[in-house]
């Protein structure tokens, strides 16, 4: 355990170090020296921090749109990509904050967003009869047509954050049963619900089976069967 939060902890440090670099780079943002450090907009008057809730820039950042992370590494210069949405979101965060934020409360948010710390896992995917469905089979490949609900729920799932997978059978549900069930504050709850929403309206094309692929997906978020007696 020991072992896992120290690399936690080594990664932490490694993406403040890069954000501060890309924000260095970069004359929209005017770094305050610490300590801590902060980070502010260039435009933002000289002396003015934010102190607040880390819930509300964190929910700030989930309600922007249209920006997300394909690549990740964790040496070598940022993808192009990776850096637009990282100063995206930043960008955001710090023009609601209208004032110098911490870098690890910058580093904290964009984590949360992208969920750059979490380890990648394998998320095993059921079949209806109880068996483990392998991701992709030879028999599925020629047999069925790769768009279909199966295909299309398994690409859905594997772009949701673990949250969003928490929440998927729970999408009638308000902000407050969300932040219960994901143990965070209710607006960061709200707006992970509404980006889920969100993304599923996007990925659900208007030439798909809709209620298939959502079925599909359900199943995706069901725990596994208990094993046979």
């Amino acid at each position: 355990m020991a072992g896992a939060e120290d690399e936690v902890q080594r990664l932490a440090g490694a993406l403040r170090r890069r954000i501060a670099r890309l924000m260095g780079t970069d004359a929209s943002f005017r770094r305050i020296p610490g300590p801590p450090p902060r980070w502010a907009l260039s435009e933002h008057p000289e002396g003015a921090v934010w102190q607040g809730n880390l819930d509300d820039p964190v929910a700030g950042a989930w309600r922007v749109r249209g920006v997300g992370i394909t690549r990740w590494n964790h040496s070598g210069p940022t993808p192009a990509q990776t850096v637009r949405a990282l100063m995206a979101i930043v960008t955001q965060v710090l023009r609601h904050a209208r004032g110098a934020v911490r870098e690890e409360d910058l580093a904290k948010v964009l984590e949360s967003r992208f969920e750059l710390l979490t380890p990648a896992r394998f998320t095993p995917l059921y079949a209806d009869d109880g068996t483990l469905a392998a991701a992709v089979e030879a028999s599925a490949a020629s047999e069925a047509d790769p768009a279909g609900a199966g295909g299309g729920a398994a690409d859905i799932w594997q772009r949701l954050t673990d949250n969003e997978r928490l929440l998927l059978p729970y999408l009638d549900e308000d902000a407050q049963h969300a932040a219960q069930l994901l143990e965070i504050g209710q607006a960061q709850a709200g707006a992970v619900l509404a980006g889920l929403k969100a993304k599923l309206l996007l990925a659900l094309s208007e030439d798909s089976d809709r209620e298939a692929v959502m079925g599909a997906l359900r199943r995706c978020a069901d725990p596994p069967p208990e094993p046979p007696l």
